[in-house]
């Protein structure tokens, strides 16, 4: 009789077991089914996201050295699309959205030029607002990519 609860014990827990893994294996995460694939992320397009601190007081010089250094550069970059600019009035935070045919292209930009503009850049906003530093201070930077399934 004893033998007889010993094997039932063993097949409850086999059979839970089992279930426990089948579920396991063939569960459906249907983020990880939407998510771009490791192969593709290269090819579609990114947009860069840089938010900085630009107070009201600045606000229209730090415009007029987005438009006069950084677009005439940028728009000459293989890859570049475009950029939106926003400016959070309550904040006083801007946003900028670099639109890249890929993540490939933007990359392929040495770090070194990229620099060489930004201190072009701060020494345009130091002139212009006769300060010592940059006032515009680099809050955020990341990237977005493109969902086609939305």
């Amino acid at each position: 009789m004893q033998t007889k609860t010993n094997i039932k014990t063993k097949l409850k827990k086999f059979f839970f077991l089992f279930f426990f893994l089948i579920v396991l294996v063939f569960q459906n995460n249907s983020q990880i089914t939407r998510a771009i694939t490791m192969n593709s992320y290269q090819d579609g397009i990114v947009i860069e996201e840089l938010r900085l601190k630009v107070p009201y007081e600045f606000r229209d010089v730090w415009i007029k050295a987005e438009e006069k250094i950084w677009e005439p550069w940028l728009s000459v970059k293989d890859g570049y699309m475009g950029r939106e600019i926003f400016w959070d009035k309550e904040k006083e935070e801007a946003l900028i959205l670099v639109k890249w045919k890929n993540k490939k292209l933007w990359k392929s930009i040495s770090l070194e030029e990229v620099n060489q503009i930004q201190e072009k850049f701060e020494d345009s906003i130091k002139k212009s607002l006769n300060l010592s530093e940059n006032p515009f201070n680099l809050i955020y930077e990341g990237e977005l990519e493109k969902q086609d399934d939305f």
